[in-house]
């Protein structure tokens, strides 16, 4: 599979999980009173910003060649174990996300790596286009560590372009703005993260925003302890966001870029 067809496989799968979630929104949403125009405007802009980026250094260091170099190179730690691609795919798959999973701890708890994922949560309303605003610089340091992952693990180039896929789609669905009945929460959230947990993690309350960091499994927030049920506010009135920073100009995009290098309170 050349990066040409990867990415168009991505692009299709992103497009339309998108669209769908969005008409989710728009038939049951969970908070009505949402706002979209300036918000979508610039949380769209921020993705194609971040997707030129990427396409930028996607020469130097593009994850699916990166995942091929690994395999012709040895195949990395699955290779010296021996694993078979069906299990070094599935354990390549878990690893990749719990790899993204101590990334989004550690840029919560590293002063400077908060500013740069600040941007993500300085969101004060919560929808799908939440799930794709993020800072370009956070956007690349990511792609650099999953790429480290890859070339250690050895993970197979089809386990990379799963994950990224099912990647994008789940972080999406775990911010969408749709109601979803609690039995069926409750089932899913066994596997994987669901709106109702996600919410809880744009809180504006610090001690809530430091849980439920999972976008895909939710098993790692249980093992590691930082999965907490629910939030103590009333879910359909909290107010999202950063304390600090409830204004109406953190959706402008020129503020979203800006926002990282800002002196001012870091929460």
């Amino acid at each position: 599979m050349t990066p040409e067809s990867e990415g168009v496989i991505r692009l299709a799968v992103f497009v339309g999980v998108f669209l769908v979630l969005a008409a989710a929104e728009w038939a049951w949403p969970y908070r009505p009173e949402f706002t979209r125009r300036a918000r979508w405007v610039s949380n769209i802009g921020m993705s194609l910003l971040n997707t030129l980026a990427v396409r930028l250094v996607a020469v130097l260091l593009p994850l699916l060649p990166v995942a091929i170099a690994a395999q012709f190179g040895g195949g990395g730690v699955s290779g010296l174990l021996g694993l078979s691609p069906v299990v070094a795919g599935v354990a390549g798959f878990l690893l990749l996300d719990l790899a993204v999973y101590m990334q989004h701890v550690v840029f919560h708890h590293v002063p400077w790596f908060w500013r740069l994922h600040r941007v993500h949560h300085a969101d004060t309303q919560f929808d799908v286009t939440t799930a794709i605003r993020f800072h370009p610089i956070e956007i690349l340091l990511s792609l650099v560590w999953k790429a480290a992952v890859i070339i250690v693990f050895g993970i197979p180039v089809a386990a990379v372009l799963v994950f990224e896929i099912v990647l994008n789609a789940s972080a999406m669905f775990s911010h969408a703005n749709f109601s979803l009945p609690s039995a069926v929460d409750r089932a899913l959230r066994a596997i994987v993260v669901t709106p109702d947990m996600h919410r809880v993690h744009h809180s504006v309350v610090p001690r809530e925003i430091n849980t439920n960091f999972g976008f895909n499994l939710s098993v790692w927030d249980r093992l590691f302890g930082t999965f907490l049920q629910e939030t103590k506010q009333d879910a359909r009135a909290m107010p999202f966001g950063l304390p600090s920073y409830q204004r109406p100009d953190t959706s402008s995009l020129a503020w979203l870029l800006l926002f990282p290098f800002h002196r001012g309170k870091i929460l």
